[in-house]
C-alpha cells in the first residue's frame, strides 16, 4: 500500500501579483502589440537613431575641442621636449577638428531623422489610416 500525500499551497494576493510579474518577465509576449502603440514606436525610433549618433559627434567634438584647448593654452611641449609652438598649432588644428565635429552634429541629426522619416512613411501613413477609420 502507497502513501501519497500531495501538499497544496496557497499565497496571499500580494505573492500571487509577484509571483505574476516574475512569470510575465519569462513568457513570451501573448498579446500583440494594438496600432497606437506600434505608431508611437515608429514615431520614437526616428528620433532615437538621430539623436545617438548627433550625441556621439557632439562629445567626440567637445572632447576634442577640450584637448586641444589644454594643449594650446598648457605648458604641454615642454614636458614633451618639442618646440612650444609646435604643441600651440596641434593644438589649434585638434580644437578645429572637435568645432567642425560639433557644428556638424545637428546637421547631421537633421538628415537622419529626414532619411528615417523617408524609410518609414508608408508604414506610418498605413497605421495613421487604420487609425483614423
Amino acid at each position: 500500500m502507497e502513501n501519497k500525500e500531495t501538499f497544496n499551497y496557497t499565497y496571499s494576493a500580494k505573492e500571487q501579483d509577484e509571483i505574476k510579474a516574475i512569470r510575465k518577465k519569462y513568457a513570451a509576449p501573448e498579446e500583440t502589440e494594438d496600432k497606437m502603440a506600434q505608431l508611437r514606436r515608429l514615431d520614437a525610433s526616428v528620433t532615437q537613431k538621430a539623436q545617438a549618433v548627433s550625441l556621439v559627434f557632439g562629445v567626440i567634438g567637445a572632447l576634442l575641442l577640450g584637448i586641444g584647448m589644454s594643449l594650446t593654452m598648457s605648458e604641454f611641449s615642454k614636458i614633451l621636449g618639442a618646440y612650444e609652438d609646435m604643441a600651440l598649432l596641434i593644438g589649434i588644428m585638434i580644437g578645429i577638428v572637435g568645432i567642425v565635429l560639433v557644428s556638424l552634429a545637428y546637421p547631421l541629426y537633421n538628415r537622419i531623422v529626414k532619411k528615417e522619416r523617408e524609410k518609414i512613411a508608408p508604414e506610418i501613413i498605413r497605421l495613421t489610416d487604420e487609425l483614423m477609420k
